[in-house]
């Protein structure tokens, strides 16, 4: 189920500035992502958990379970089994990680939640952007920018229907649009990106006159665009798009021209910075907050984050 990560020792300046924690003989910790390895985002989200791992000479096992939410959930019992120093998981659907997060924490064992946030688990921090905001943020920029008004339906595809990203996202998007009698549908187009490439442009053909903008719920979805929007025949900036923007697909086709606004999640550090918090938690020294991330661009600072995923490659 796992992959299993061998670290290097630090290099000795590094080792200096880490905490005497860090110095001390290796832990072993567990990230556990809801994504799939083929996702083009969550290698970037990996990376950064190798990174760390690097370099605290820390061992960091990591799995993807692609929305499985049984699989998920055995992958944190394995990790309580293994008597892991702690865990550091994203969270596949509401309320899905109560009980084995309720086991961590009675086997002593912190856990902390990355990249999609759920406050009905007992997690011992987050980190990631607050989704909720993100899905208002995106509303009100179409409709701030005059991209949507009253009566107009706006299309949002989602990887997997019904997983706590959509959902918060949807929840902000909702305040926005209800009042202003904006109207949307969320529609499936799973983890495989050939296939969500053939599901967004069966229904942009069958659709086309009725969609006034677009929300990509997921970075698959906003990632595949372009290429949807070429094989149907849609010109970039004929329809609005906003959405994520966390893969090279999606910055490129911000500064092309075919996506308006995309988020930034900050995935390396995401990954990183919770694997810290996991690590400050097994020495002893409880988190007591949340770090938040992200940043919405548009084509003026577009190229920012193209070069840092370029640079992890």
């Amino acid at each position: 189920m796992f992959k299993r990560l061998t670290k290097i020792a630090a290099a000795a300046a590094l080792a200096v500035a880490l905490p005497v924690g860090a110095q001390a003989a290796g832990k072993t910790f567990y990230w556990i992502s809801h994504g799939g390895p083929a996702d083009p985002v969550w290698t970037y989200f990996l990376a950064g958990a190798n990174q760390w791992a690097e370099d605290t000479g820390n061992t960091v096992n990591t799995s993807f379970h692609s929305g499985d939410v049984p699989s998920h959930q055995e992958a944190v019992r394995a990790a309580i089994a293994a008597g892991a120093d702690g865990i550091v998981s994203s969270s596949p659907d509401p309320g899905s990680l109560i009980e084995v997060v309720a086991e961590a924490k009675a086997a002593g064992i912190p856990v902390i939640n990355i990249n999609t946030p759920d406050p009905e688990a007992d997690f011992d921090a987050y980190v990631g952007g607050d989704l909720v905001t993100y899905g208002r943020n995106w509303a009100q920029y179409l409709v701030d920018n005059g991209l949507v008004e009253s009566g107009d339906f706006v299309w949002m595809p989602v990887e997997v229907p019904g997983a706590t990203y959509g959902v918060q996202e949807e929840e902000g998007i909702a305040s926005v649009f209800e009042p202003l009698g904006i109207t949307w549908e969320v529609t499936d187009a799973t983890l495989d990106q050939a296939e969500v490439i053939t599901r967004m442009s069966d229904y942009l053909l069958a659709n086309r006159e009725d969609i006034d903008a677009i929300i990509g719920l997921g970075d698959l979805v906003t990632g595949s665009i372009k290429r949807v929007f070429d094989q149907v025949g849609v010109a970039p900036g004929e329809i609005p798009v906003v959405g994520w923007g966390n893969s090279l697909d999606t910055t490129q086709e911000v500064l092309q021209g075919y996506v308006n606004a995309a988020q930034w999640q900050d995935p390396h550090a995401t990954s990183y910075i919770g694997l810290s918090m996991a690590a400050m938690a097994a020495s002893g020294i409880p988190p007591g907050f949340d770090v938040i991330v992200g940043a919405l661009y548009e084509a003026d600072t577009a190229q920012i984050y193209d070069d840092i995923l370029r640079g992890s490659q």
